[in-house]
């Protein structure tokens, strides 16, 4: 029996929600984010911060990054940044092959080491933090003390913090007002507009293996506007009111799946309530796969 998404002619689901960077849409807010982030990686600022709402497509851009650094850069990657700065010092010793064991003060003098021999190599250490809102303010002090590391002519690391607004507010704040004065670039997310949202859908159909629309114009402008133009929003609808089309057997997804498919979304901006039958009739249709997808994207 085939799949969900190979009823729609795709070889792969189009909206998942891992940071697939094979998906990766530059729309407008993130594609200037990416180059001005190269650009200044490339000139040696020390402090980067790019924040966004929930949703915004900050973790994907970050992988972006990531992905397309250039060779002479070591990077390395925080995900989780509930750590103090001990624990932070070590993951990133972890992740630039450093040994990772010792005091706080030890693993600082190994980093600047290291550093200091990557210069010597003409090679430049970055680190990027993810969810950097979430920094405890010992550690953002920590990360602090790493930018303080640097040669007469240049930075020996440089720090990317990507966060939600609340990130630029505890910057403020009394405690931490220092690294707010070195932030050399910062960026900050916007939600996609009704023309980069249908783009944004079309793309991922694309790279899935769908070049002719499936979601009708309808459709789209109803997308956009129940997901507010959040690309996760937008994989979560698009996804539901997909499954919604395809238990109705229908070769196209129209409005009326996307917005039964926002009525069942907690996150979307909609106020009609759902009704059980007609969507329970609706996943009839569905696959055991299918039902599985379901339950992981609800």
């Amino acid at each position: 029996m085939s799949s969900w998404w190979g009823h729609f002619g795709l070889r792969e689901p189009p909206f998942g929600l891992t940071p697939d960077t094979g998906f990766f849409f530059p729309a407008l807010p993130h594609r200037d984010a990416h180059e001005t982030l190269l650009y200044a990686l490339s000139a040696g600022e020390g402090f980067l911060v790019v924040e966004g709402e929930v949703g915004t497509g900050k973790t994907l851009l970050l992988r972006r990054v990531l992905n397309t650094l250039p060779p002479r850069w070591q990077a390395a990657f925080v995900p989780n940044p509930g750590l103090d700065p001990r624990g932070l010092y070590a993951a990133i010793a972890h992740e630039f092959g450093v040994p990772a064991d010792g005091a706080s003060e030890d693993l600082l003098h190994r980093l600047e080491r290291h550093f200091i021999e990557l210069a010597r190599q003409d090679r430049q250490p970055v680190v990027l933090i993810d969810e950097a809102q979430a920094l405890p303010a010992d550690t953002l002090e920590a990360v602090r003390l790493l930018t303080n590391l640097e040669t007469e002519k240049r930075k020996l690391l440089q720090v990317v913090l990507f966060g939600q607004p609340e990130l630029m507010a505890r910057l403020r704040e009394k405690g931490t007002r220092q690294i707010l004065t070195r932030i050399s670039f910062h960026a900050a997310l916007r939600p996609l507009d009704c023309r980069e949202a249908a783009a944004y859908v079309r793309h991922r159909l694309a790279v899935a293996g769908r070049e002719d629309a499936l979601f009708s114009g309808w459709a789209e402008r109803a997308l956009w506007r129940v997901s507010r133009g959040l690309p996760r929003l937008l994989n979560i609808l698009a996804a539901k009111a997909m499954m919604l089309a395809y238990g109705q057997g229908a070769s196209r997804v129209g409005r009326r799946h996307v917005m039964a498919a926002a009525r069942d979304t907690l996150a979307a901006r909609t106020h009609a309530p759902l009704a059980p039958l007609a969507w329970g009739l609706a996943l009839l249709g569905l696959t055991a796969a299918a039902a599985a997808g379901w339950r992981l994207l609800g």
